[in-house]
Parts: C-alpha cells; sequence; structure tokens
C-alpha cells in the first residue's frame, strides 16, 4: 500500500457537515492536517463541526458543491462526500442528490485537477442494486432498476464513479473510489431514514420499532471508526479503481431490531410493515481486495458500535419533528 512521496498536509472535504463528512474532519485534523470542509447544509449540520470551532487548522465554508468550486491555497487531496444519502434524503431532494452525484463531482474534480491534488470518490454499495452475486466484489456490475424510487441515488453514484475514472484516465488524475456499505455510529441524524437510528430512536422512546417486509433482508454494518481508517488507507494507495469498505458480518433486519432492542433495555413491541419498492434482499461485501491491498478489515463487532452508539445517542437532543418512523432499511452513507 503506497501512494508514492506525496505529504497530504491540507486537505477538502465536501459534504464536511455531515455524518462522515465530519468524522474525517476529525480524522485528518488528528494526523495534524490542515482540512476544508464545505457543506450547503441541506443534510448536513454544523452541531457536527461545533467542537472544532476555534481550531486553526481547520476551517468551514457554506458551499454549493454543483456551483463554481474554488479554494485558496494549495490542497493536497479532495474527499467528495457531499451527498443526500438516505432514502428520506432523496426522495425529498431528487433532483439536488443527480445535481451533487454527478454536476457535484464534476465540479470537485475540477478542484482537484486545478490543484494537482489527490480525488476520493465517497461511493456506495447502493451501486449493485438489489444484487444477483453474493457477497458482491468490486468486478460485479449490479443490478439496478434506472427509472425506479432509488435511482436517482444509485444512478447518480454510477455517473460519479464514471465521472472520476474519466478524469483518472484521460487527465491522468490520482483517483480513489471508495464502495461505502452500511456504516453507523455517533452524528447518525434521527430523522435519517435507515435502520440503525430508527431502531435507536424507536427503542429509547418505547415505541414500535418497524421492520419492513418480514424482516428477512440482510445489512452488514460497519462502524465509523473502522470505515475512516480504511478510507485513509484507500487514500493513501495507489489504486484508482473500486474498493469496498464494510463489514462483511451480516444480520437481518429482524434480527438487528432485536439486538437494538436488548441493548436499549427496550420493551418496545417489534411491528412489519410493506417492503419499499426495490429494497435490495441481501446486501453484504466482498472485502478481499481491502483486505490485501490495504491490510484493512472492521475491528469493532456491532454490539460494541452499537453500545458506542447507543451512548452518543442518549447524550444529544433530538431533533425537532423527528419522525418515529423510516422508510427505508437499505441505503448507506456516502
Amino acid at each position: 500500500m503506497s501512494g508514492g512521496t506525496r505529504r497530504m498536509e491540507r486537505v477538502v472535504v465536501t459534504g464536511g457537515a455531515g455524518f462522515l463528512g465530519s468524522h474525517l474532519c476529525d480524522h485528518f485534523l488528528g494526523r495534524g492536517m490542515e482540512v476544508v470542509a464545505l457543506d450547503n447544509l441541506v443534510t448536513g449540520s454544523l452541531d457536527n463541526l461545533a467542537h472544532l470551532s476555534g481550531n486553526p487548522a481547520f476551517s468551514f465554508r457554506r458551499q454549493d458543491v454543483t456551483e463554481y468550486l474554488d479554494v485558496e491555497g494549495p490542497v493536497d487531496a479532495v474527499l467528495h462526500f457531499a451527498s443526500p444519502a438516505s432514502p428520506i434524503d432523496y426522495a425529498l431532494l431528487p433532483i439536488q442528490t443527480i445535481k451533487v452525484g454527478t454536476l457535484g463531482t464534476h465540479r470537485a474534480l475540477g478542484l482537484a485537477k486545478a490543484k494537482g491534488a489527490r480525488f476520493l470518490l465517497a461511493s456506495t454499495s447502493e451501486v449493485y442494486g438489489d444484487p444477483e452475486v453474493h457477497p458482491q466484489p468490486e468486478t460485479y456490475w449490479g443490478h439496478v432498476n434506472p427509472v425506479g424510487p432509488r435511482s436517482i441515488y444509485d444512478e447518480a453514484k454510477r455517473a460519479a464513479e464514471a465521472f472520476t475514472m474519466a478524469y483518472h484516465n484521460h487527465h491522468g488524475l490520482e483517483t480513489r473510489i471508495v464502495r461505502i456499505f452500511n456504516t453507523y455510529g455517533p452524528r447518525m441524524r434521527r430523522r435519517d431514514g435507515r435502520a440503525v437510528p430508527a431502531f435507536l430512536t424507536q427503542a429509547l422512546a418505547a415505541e414500535p420499532i418497524t421492520v419492513f417486509g418480514d424482516g428477512s433482508q440482510t445489512r452488514s454494518l460497519c462502524y465509523v471508526d473502522d470505515l475512516i481508517d480504511g478510507i485513509d488507507r484507500l487514500l493513501a494507495s495507489d489504486h484508482p479503481l473500486p474498493v469496498n469498505i464494510g463489514n462483511p458480518s451480516e444480520i437481518t433486519m429482524l434480527e438487528l431490531a432485536r439486538v437494538v432492542r436488548e441493548l436499549c433495555r427496550s420493551a418496545s413491541e417489534i411491528v412489519f410493515e410493506p417492503l419499499p419498492v426495490d429494497d435490495p434482499r441481501r446486501r453484504r461485501p466482498d472485502i478481499t481486495l481491502a483486505r490485501e491491498l490495504l491490510a484493512w478489515e472492521p475491528r469493532v463487532p456491532l454490539e460494541e458500535g452499537l453500545a458506542r452508539t447507543i451512548t452518543w445517542w442518549r447524550g444529544s437532543e433530538p431533533e425537532p419533528g423527528a419522525p418515529p418512523g423510516h422508510p427505508g432499511q437499505a441505503a448507506v452513507l456516502g
């Protein structure tokens, strides 16, 4: 795993006020780098960055990355994490989701090219759609409905990967692509629309826990600290093609609901709702490449990661008007 002699001193994180973006800011600041976070705050929150106020190595700019994008001074890496990323978000923001995956990626790539910086794209396991190959290796091309309700996110990310490879092949830009599988941890939004925040919110409020379908659909849940470590290793590598980063341990949604209920010491009943359209039945990464290329694999067990998340959850204030339910349990952050 080698990225050459490049020394990373200043990085730009688009979507820096989001769940993953804010953790990336923390990570790189902890490595002694200067960090510039860009976010239009459509789904991100300044609360995620409040602890960085006054840090001379950190700066934030409210910025829609689908518009003209420039950053003063040298930049060594651009990490493109700006995008709505949950079923609730991209159902409410379909045009913005497509624009940030296409035009926003183009702008971010242009910034990296202008600065001679390395570029890392946050892609997603959603590029595999409802997979017919299990587990999913990077060589699998996917099974995506291009006109379904999830297509605005799935196809935007597939286009973002194509944009990234075009810049790599045509302009010689140093690029990295991380395909992120389901990730959870502190700073997830209660109204995010995904299983972990929805289950936690419901269990801690002693409300019914909503499981879609019969709960047999599976996901593979990776704790945020493990994901950030994998992203950092990928950025430092010299591999331009997509790499899966996620937890290969599979769990059904019904099992997850029961684990969350137990850890929260909740008496919530589990109720069942119809399965959303195009909801993937199974999702699990093949991380052979990450193991061989990056010497990476997840280390935080599910129950430990959930316990850490619950501790943070109990200490944070609920979002005003946060709904108790959630429309889907499939999307990942990216």
